[in-house]
């Protein structure tokens, strides 16, 4: 059987970027001879010989061809790693369970990508994947999805014990059916560095604080001391639109599951998604907390680590920070050892819009998906249905993963296969209900330019929201939707 897969948490390396700026790859000026020099050679009879130009370009074919090697071996062994991740995390626990199921793991790009396989007339038996946006991005030009409600009900699986807005949100993607069954979630944290906090005596953050509260936290904590200075709070502005959780969605129903591009309509100039645009606008004005990138909080972009009191990011970086050395990609492990040094990790879950809510980001959920033309389908079906199952979902969860499935020893169990995390109160992991979409039937999904909002007409325009949301719906969404169909794509 085999199985791809583009979403167990991958390592990463220490600066990965996630803040909105762009940056340039300058390979410094390009010198040109004049024509006019190249025309006084040539009439001297300086022309290069022959024998030295060939060697030359033997030479550089042979820095070319260990490039490529070079490549190639950095491709097998990332492979080799992501492959040691999935079974740690879930594979040998997999094989376990299913011992006369040959399981044949690979991750996109290490080393094939799925129109590799397509080319190959390989169809994965099952496809672990980010049903946000790769079911229209990639899943279905392959001819990888299709309805599984049938299958599931006939294989045992009952959607209504897992997370349902990881439910929602994959059906939302699935053209009035139910494509894939969701897994984990790759959850969105609070991580704030204690040490700041108690060097300017400032109460830590806790499950429930709402981001009038944290506002107030950030403006406390963006100060100086001596030649150090402080940044208060970072939240990625494209993901706070992006896991909407006011459960904002930003299409209009129209007469099909399917619409055609023209037929799409979207709306982002409500009074709604003005108040969430303004709700992080407030955290960008203040004085010297400018946005730079979440990775800020071990260091990111900062000359010094340690200098970031607060950042929402993704679980996986918690794993990374924490130490563990399946999410750190192999090289970097002195440079996090390092720079841990200058922060405390506490964990609390996301601000809340209002006191008393519950509310966090919708789910960053992967979900498993079987195609229709699987040779080992019904197999693949009983591999979903352990991994959804307790036990499946307690090894997940006891390697540092948000379960889907959340009874009393799935929590419990969370980050016990982990050491690292032993020293970390993750305890708010589990707090709170994910944001769940809701209105999206017929409505198709594009992977709209959100990003124009914040990272365009606020961060480098200097605009006001309600300009962003305005441009952003007038211009850059219906750009984008007539470029993507006129190259012939739906998403």
């Amino acid at each position: 059987m085999s199985c791809a897969s583009a979403a167990i948490p991958p390592s990463r390396r220490v600066n990965d970027e996630q803040g909105p700026r762009d940056r340039a790859a300058g390979a410094g000026p390009v010198r040109h001879r004049r024509p006019r020099q190249r025309f006084r050679r040539r009439l001297q009879g300086r022309a290069e010989p022959v024998q030295p130009a060939v060697q030359r370009l033997r030479r550089r074919a042979v820095h070319l061809r260990r490039q490529l090697q070079a490549v190639r071996g950095d491709r097998r062994g990332r492979a080799g790693a992501a492959t040691r991740v999935f079974d740690e995390i879930i594979g040998n626990k997999l094989r376990a369970a299913f011992p006369d199921v040959k399981i044949k793991y690979a991750t996109w790009d290490y080393p094939v990508r799925y129109e590799d396989l397509k080319k190959a007339g390989v169809t994965p038996d099952l496809i672990i994947e980010d049903p946000k946006n790769r079911i229209d991005r990639d899943l279905e030009p392959m001819g990888w999805v299709g309805d599984l409600t049938a299958d599931l009900q006939k294989a045992g699986i009952d959607l209504n014990t897992l997370n349902q807005a990881a439910v929602e949100l994959t059906r939302s993607r699935s053209d009035g059916g139910i494509y894939g069954v969701p897994l984990f979630i790759d959850e969105h944290v609070l991580l704030y560095n204690k040490k700041i906090f108690d060097k300017f005596k400032v109460k830590y953050p806790s499950p429930g604080m709402t981001y009038d509260e944290a506002f107030k936290k950030a403006k406390q904590l963006t100060r100086d001391d001596g030649l150090d200075h402080y940044k208060g709070y970072m939240q990625h502005p494209d993901q706070y639109l992006d896991f909407n959780q006011a459960g904002l969605y930003p299409f209009l129903p129209t007469t099909s599951e399917q619409p055609a591009p023209e037929d799409v309509k979207v709306d982002i100039s409500s009074d709604a998604w003005k108040t969430y645009v303004d709700n992080l606008y407030r955290f960008l004005e203040i004085p010297r907390n400018d946005f730079t990138t979440v990775t800020d909080f071990f260091k990111g972009d900062m000359s010094q680590p340690g200098h970031l009191a607060m950042a929402v990011d993704t679980l996986s970086r918690l794993n990374m920070y924490a130490g563990s050395e399946l999410f750190i990609e192999d090289g970097d492990e002195a440079a996090f050892a390092e720079q841990a040094k200058s922060v405390d990790i506490g964990v609390s879950a996301i601000p809340v819009l209002k006191r008393g809510d519950k509310t966090i980001y919708q789910p960053n959920t992967r979900a498993a998906f079987v195609p229709p033309a699987a040779a080992h389908k019904d197999q693949a079906l009983q591999l979903v249905k352990w991994m959804v199952s307790e036990e499946g979902q307690t090894e997940l969860s006891s390697h540092g993963v948000k379960a889907v499935l959340q009874t009393d020893k799935v929590v419990q169990s969370f980050g016990k296969a982990i050491p690292e995390l032993a020293k970390i109160d993750a305890s708010a992991l589990y707090w709170g209900e994910n944001a769940a979409i809701s209105n999206y039937q017929n409505t198709e999904y594009w992977d709209l330019p959100l990003w124009s909002v914040y990272r365009q007409h606020i961060l480098r325009d200097g605009g006001t929201p309600e300009q962003a949301l305005a441009l952003s719906q007038q211009q850059d969404i219906p750009n984008y939707i007539k470029a993507q169909a006129a190259a012939g794509k739906d998403w």
